[in-house]
């Protein structure tokens, strides 16, 4: 078995999961007591608030550093956010970063789908390296149109999720953020942050959600038993 880094605290709510569907799914596809070999850099969420995520190279990049000195096979950065900095860190390192919106884009593709909705962050919806992502697989993101929309899906990722809370008015304001994002021509919604999870899912919505953090997990697993 391979060796997982994960780099995480990004927030600490979502690394949870991360750490939690990993070892499930070791464990569902050897059996018996196994579980992931993996070492986690649990980062502190305020340090990148305080730097801003356009600032927070250095942070994640250090942490990667100790990740690879602890021996890991690979690093997951457990936040799609994170991924600003995916392919400038793997330009320096010799180990591969299994990149989380790649592993949605490959999803996406064997549904056939070619335009899709994304939800998360405001870096993520505004900023361009996720979206060019998919471009690379021929995939069309929309995000909300609305800068008060964004601003107010910031919050509730920010303020709610980033600490466990749960709001059925803020689950309510999603629904229809994806909603809208399907009337102007999305074929499916990702759920691009690794937080967004906790509050809607496949079931709240009549077209394919992609679930990030499992479609990640799924490729980490996969990754540590090849």
């Amino acid at each position: 078995m391979k060796k997982i880094g994960l780099v995480g605290g990004i927030s600490w709510t979502s690394t949870l999961d991360y750490y939690k569907y990993i070892n499930q799914g070791i464990n569902e596809k050897m059996g018996g007591l196994n579980s992931a070999e993996c070492v986690i850099y649990s980062l502190n969420f305020a340090d990148i608030q305080n730097a801003g995520w356009t600032n927070a190279y250095e942070l994640i990049y250090n942490a990667c550093g100790s990740l690879i000195s602890n021996d890991v096979d690979c690093i997951v950065l457990c936040a799609n956010t994170a991924h600003l900095f995916a392919d400038k860190i793997q330009s320096k390192i010799d180990i591969p970063i299994i990149h989380i919106a790649s592993a949605t884009a490959e999803e996406i593709k064997k549904q056939k789908l070619h335009k899709v909705g994304l939800l998360g962050t405001k870096f993520t919806m505004e900023m361009d390296f996720y979206r060019n992502k998919l471009k690379e697989f021929n995939i069309e993101t929309v995000v909300p149109s609305g800068k008060k929309d964004i601003e107010d899906i910031q919050e509730i990722v920010k303020n709610e999720l980033g600490k466990g809370i749960i709001s059925k008015e803020s689950k309510l304001k999603f629904i229809r953020y994806a909603n809208e994002l399907k009337e102007r021509g999305a074929e499916g919604l990702i759920l691009g942050c690794t937080e967004i999870p906790m509050l809607i899912e496949q079931a709240d919505l009549d077209f394919p959600v992609f679930d990030t953090t499992k479609i990640h997990v799924e490729k980490i697993i996969n990754f540590a038993l090849n």
